[in-house]
């Protein structure tokens, strides 16, 4: 089998199984100019060290009980600023932290999907959001 043939065969699959990643939060997608970036998403939280960075990152928050959810952001920025918004699966803004409003409480449920946005404004510094 030629090799144009394989590799156009693989687009699809390759695609398919990014897809696949996102929908269960294992993927991320993002818009970043950074001299630094590093995100790591977890179960309970998410890390972020980061120089000079401007853009956005969104992933599935996994959410895997219904009840009362307590989010705290913790942002250590000697530059810039940083806030993270919680989106619904219409993409609708459910709650958004930043430096002035660090904390807050949302009722969710364990079935839906949300997404976790961070929006980051020439920010120098380390980030953390725990729930």
């Amino acid at each position: 089998m030629p090799i144009y043939l394989i590799l156009i065969l693989s687009i699809p699959l390759t695609g398919t199984l990014f897809y696949l990643l996102y929908r269960q939060g294992f993927a991320v997608t993002k818009s970043i100019a950074a001299v630094l970036f590093v995100f790591r998403p977890g179960r309970q939280a998410d890390h972020a060290s980061l120089n000079s960075c401007t853009g956005w990152v969104r992933h599935v928050g996994r959410f895997r009980q219904s009840g009362t959810y307590m989010f705290c952001l913790d942002c250590r920025l000697s530059n810039g600023s940083a806030a993270v918004s919680l989106l619904n699966s219409q993409k609708r803004e459910l709650l958004r932290l930043c430096r002035e409003n660090p904390e807050g409480e949302i009722e969710l449920k364990g079935s839906a999907r949300y997404y976790l946005c961070w929006d980051f404004q020439n920010a120098t510094g380390t980030c953390e959001l725990r729930w």
